[in-house]
């Protein structure tokens, strides 16, 4: 799917295509015969492509569970450059992973223990990401326009309270 991604962008859109023809009331006019034709094509995408339906472009990291099963995976993130953390237990290969997460891939326990992990640092690592943004916003602001910024919102602040 990585390296066909352009490929599989267009049967992402003949999706959202179909989803917002059917959704959109135009359909009931078209024959029975038709409208079944639809849906079988809109069931199928939906099946085949739904989970990656929102995904925008190519991910900038995957993460693997089971590295024997995932394989094709490992070779497609290799050939992108795109960096690969996994999930291995002590009959995985280390060659092609660039950060191996040694445990236990076999047991849901330690699955939901690893990822849930993983989820949260994703989201601190965007918290931060958000704030250094913020700061740096603030650190564009010019000292003599902060007194204007300041006067603004205590105006602002004053309408308010009268109200």
């Amino acid at each position: 799917m990585l390296t066909n991604f352009d490929t599989i962008r267009g049967r992402i859109n003949k999706l959202r295509e179909l989803e917002d023809f059917m959704n959109s009331g135009h359909a009931e006019k078209l024959p029975k015969k038709e409208i079944a034709k639809l849906n079988r094509e809109l069931g199928k995408l939906s099946k085949t492509l739904g989970g990656i339906k929102d995904m925008r472009g190519l991910p900038d990291i995957i993460f693997i569970v089971d590295q024997k099963k995932e394989d094709i995976a490992i070779k497609e993130a290799n050939k992108l450059n795109i960096p690969v953390i996994c999930l291995a237990d002590t009959n995985a290969d280390p060659d092609g992973i660039n950060y191996i997460i040694p445990g236990n891939d076999d047991a849901i326990r330690s699955i939901k223990l690893i990822t849930s992990k993983l989820a949260d640092a994703v989201l601190e690592g965007k918290q931060l990401r958000e704030a250094n943004a913020n700061a740096k916003k603030l650190e564009q602001i010019k000292p003599e326009d902060a007194g204007v910024v300041s006067e603004e919102v205590a105006a602002s602040t004053e309408e308010k309270t009268e109200e």
